[in-house]
């Protein structure tokens, strides 16, 4: 009988990330799941129970990650499915206006953080012959809109990223997906992004049905279970009231 995988999810106690590990979970599958908020990891930890491992882990910080990950109960540490799922997005100003330190924020979450969990699992992966990593991105990624600046950027960067990490994968049986949701509800995103503001928040979602954290487990699931011999490269995906819209131009007095 084949041993159930183990599944390593970052940003785990809410969202995209929570809603990841109860879908993996159902089918039996170890979870390692992995967030700053120490509180919410021990809840879940009492609430999932013994087919999920807790740790406290700040992606930003290159020594956590490592330090956590090389710490691994056995029953743990052969990571088969690594899904890079924390992320963020601070601030809705214009370049010119943002603030840089909600820049480095994106960049170290979004960027740094994705690259230290690939780099200290990767190689375990390749060595055993089997794995699949999943890097959470955005339709931000790939169709730009005003005030997502760094924020696109930095999931630019993922897309590209891990189809540049596929490429130096090839020859090897080990898996990349990117994944890109467009709007989201049920989840913090916006409250986050709006620093707090809970009615702001609320309004991105007006009179709309949004994707829903189920809906993006349910992408990242399938692609971690086809068969062996195939790589799901991208997923994008909207709910039917959202689609990209026409270039902007904009029309003022001739000078």
């Amino acid at each position: 009988m084949q041993t159930p995988p183990v599944v390593f999810v970052t940003g785990a106690t809410a969202g995209f990330g929570l809603a990841i590990t109860r879908r993996f979970l159902a089918d039996g599958c170890r979870i390692v799941i992995c967030g700053r908020r120490v509180d919410r990891l021990d809840a879940l930890q009492k609430e999932l129970g013994d087919l999920v491992h807790a740790i406290p882990l700040d992606v930003r910080d290159r020594e956590d990650v490592e330090g956590a990950i090389a710490s691994l109960p056995p029953a743990f540490s052969d990571i088969d499915i690594l899904v890079n799922n924390a992320g963020l997005a601070l601030g809705t100003l214009s370049a010119a206006h943002a603030e840089v330190d909600d820049w480095d924020v994106m960049v170290d979450t979004n960027i740094k953080g994705l690259m230290y969990c690939t780099h200290t699992i990767l190689p375990g992966m390749i060595a055993r012959g089997r794995g699949h990593i999943v890097n959470m991105g955005s339709v931000a990624g790939e169709f730009a809109y005003p005030g997502g600046n760094a924020y696109g950027g930095s999931k630019a960067f993922v897309r590209q990223f891990s189809k540049n990490l596929r490429a130096d994968l090839i020859g090897t049986p080990v898996r990349v997906t990117y994944v890109a949701p467009g709007l989201s509800g049920g989840t913090e995103f916006s409250q986050v992004r709006l620093k707090g503001d809970e009615a702001k928040a609320a309004s991105v979602y007006q009179d709309t049905q949004p994707l829903s954290a189920d809906d993006i487990a349910d992408s990242v699931h399938w692609a971690a279970t086809r068969p062996a011999h195939v790589n799901i490269n991208e997923i994008t995906l909207m709910p039917v009231c959202q689609a990209p819209g026409p270039m902007a131009v904009h029309r003022g007095a001739k000078k």
